[in-house]
């Protein structure tokens, strides 16, 4: 039952919060969980007080407007409960950190002759595209929860033919062969990596036309690196669509400890022969972003790549680049095991499996 009167006052939606974080009416974020849990992933911003502590940190808390979060919900009503008792202004976050890492927002900007939308995941920091031109759409790294694109799409009138992953995904699951199924479009994939399913193979270098000949043409370049089958997508020169291979904060990472030289060599090459090939004014869109980046209602999360060619790595040659990307890879945690075995179609999970192996934040990143 949703919450009425006297709760609604007390209470606050992730949707809401985000609207909120990084503008002048975002609330001091106090987060009770245990410090081992705030430290494994928390909201950007927030500060760990623990139940226990709350109590004397009190007078901290008395300037401007506080939201609580825990884990679900359940601790963080009583230490609302508390400072509200102590005069505080203060507001519970419905569903806790379980509600934020399903929380969507996006938003929308021109782009050659193109409509493009990013959709962000909060609690994920996940980002995904739909291009939109000549009433058809492209859709880039969609996550399970489909109806972010269907709305999208029927917002602005496209229907959507194109379906993309930029890799093989091990931090949450694509939605890409389910919004296949209910939209009958082409799903195009690398056909470096082994998924189980019937796909359009990408062999490349790539075309791929989105709303005919009067629309705009999207290049599927591979960029291996992160994965085997990365492939970045460009979108007429202006946009390029970097998947985990380039972020607005830092370079993707191998992707499999145990082949991290081979892979860092091959990210050496991507980053050098094909994303620094690319004009300064090219606006890098990925698909992923880190706690330290400010992520605003309005504003895309992204960079133009001129801005990103002062990034130290790439100044490193292949040697030094390669002893640097390798000693930050590691082994892939088991909860990417199962999501990369159902991302490839080798694996039925529950919905309650999906959902507790996506809990946590991403580790795409050097």
């Amino acid at each position: 039952m949703a919450p009425h009167g006297d709760q609604v006052a007390q209470t606050m939606t992730t949707q809401e919060l985000a609207a909120r974080l990084g503008t002048k009416e975002s609330p001091v974020v106090v987060d009770v969980r245990e410090p081992d849990e705030f430290a494994s992933w928390s909201i950007p911003g927030s500060v760990n007080i623990p139940v226990a502590a709350v109590e004397k940190n009190l007078d901290k808390l008395r300037n401007g407007e506080v939201v609580v979060v825990c884990a679900s919900g359940r601790r963080s009503t009583l230490v609302t409960e508390q400072l509200r008792g102590a005069g505080i202004g203060v507001r519970n976050l419905l569903g806790g950190m379980g509600a934020w890492a399903d929380t969507y927002d996006h938003v929308t900007f021109s782009a050659a002759s193109a409509t493009v939308v990013q959709i962000r995941r909060r609690g994920k920091g996940c980002l995904s595209y739909v291009v939109g031109a000549n009433g058809e759409a492209l859709v880039i790294d969609p996550t399970a929860e489909l109806e972010e694109y269907l709305s999208i799409a029927k917002e602005n009138g496209w229907t959507i033919r194109h379906i993309v992953d930029t890799h093989l995904h091990a931090d949450h699951f694509s939605g890409a062969r389910a919004l296949r199924e209910a939209t009958g479009a082409t799903l195009y994939l690398s056909k470096a990596e082994p998924y189980a399913y019937e796909f359009a193979p990408l062999s490349g270098d790539d075309a791929i036309q989105v709303g005919g000949d009067a629309g705009v043409t999207v290049r599927a370049i591979a960029a291996p690196g992160h994965t085997e089958g990365s492939t970045i997508y460009l979108l007429e020169n202006a946009v390029v669509f970097t998947g985990d291979i380039l972020f607005v904060d830092g370079i993707g990472r191998p992707d499999l400890a145990d082949k991290a030289d081979l892979f860092a060599q091959h990210l050496y090459d991507t980053l050098h022969n094909v994303i620094l090939e690319l004009p300064d004014e090219v606006q890098v869109c990925p698909g992923h972003y880190g706690d330290n980046v400010s992520v605003l209602p309005d504003t895309p999360v992204s960079a133009k790549l001129g801005t990103l060619r002062g990034y130290e790595p790439f100044s490193f040659d292949r040697d030094h680049f390669v002893t640097w990307a390798t000693s930050r890879a590691s082994v892939r945690p088991p909860n990417y095991q199962e999501i990369i075995l159902s991302n490839l179609g080798r694996r039925e999970l529950s919905d309650q499996e999906r959902h507790d192996l996506e809990m946590g934040p991403n580790r795409c990143s050097l």
